[in-house]
């Protein structure tokens, strides 16, 4: 139980960053300097389906809980694999993108959107590989028979899991579809 109150405190202040760096983009894609015409670099197609991956991620963590509970091990260890994989893959996908903007000259320092759009979407992937290490530990752990006996630590794990999913809704939402939608 104690587990879930410090992971509910992380995910709190979590969230508070990520409003923050939110609420910082928006304010920058309306102010001066802010260039429309790299968010049409932006390839919504392909980061569309990594977003889908990660959010499947979610589903597959909640199936290894589920297995957990019920005491299938076996289970447990491959939709963990099957999580870990998905995203990895989003990851890989991110990285695509990021090598395909830098190669269209969208950069850290070119533009204030490309400042914004990096540290944004860098500190989500950030978060992503901090929780696939923890699941790759977890996974490690169940191997070593540490999950034999009933833990809270999977749910845990998995509040971090799905926070870092819902937050790249919300980041995938206002960068890449919004635009579309909103005159910058």
């Amino acid at each position: 139980m104690e587990n879930k109150t410090m992971m509910k405190l992380v995910v709190g202040t979590e969230a508070m960053f990520f409003l923050s760096l939110i609420v910082a983009f928006i304010y920058m894609a309306y102010t001066a300097g802010f260039e429309p015409h790299e968010v049409q670099a932006l390839n919504i197609q392909s980061t569309g389906i990594f977003t889908a991956v990660l959010i499947g991620s979610s589903f597959t963590l909640l199936m290894a809980e589920h297995k957990y509970k019920k005491g299938n091990i076996k289970s447990l260890k491959i939709w963990l694999i099957i999580t870990i994989v998905l995203g990895a893959v989003f990851l890989i996908g991110q990285g695509k993108e990021y090598g395909r903007l830098i190669h269209e000259n969208v950069t850290l320092g070119g533009s204030v959107f490309g400042t914004s759009f990096y540290t944004l979407t860098g500190f989500h992937g950030l978060h992503v590989f901090i929780g696939l290490i923890i699941l790759s530990i977890v996974l490690l752990l169940t191997y070593l028979g540490d999950f034999n006996q009933p833990s809270g630590a999977i749910s845990t794990v998995a509040l971090y899991w799905h926070f870092v999913d819902v937050v790249w809704i919300f980041v995938f939402t206002i960068v890449y579809v919004l635009p579309h939608f909103t005159p910058l």
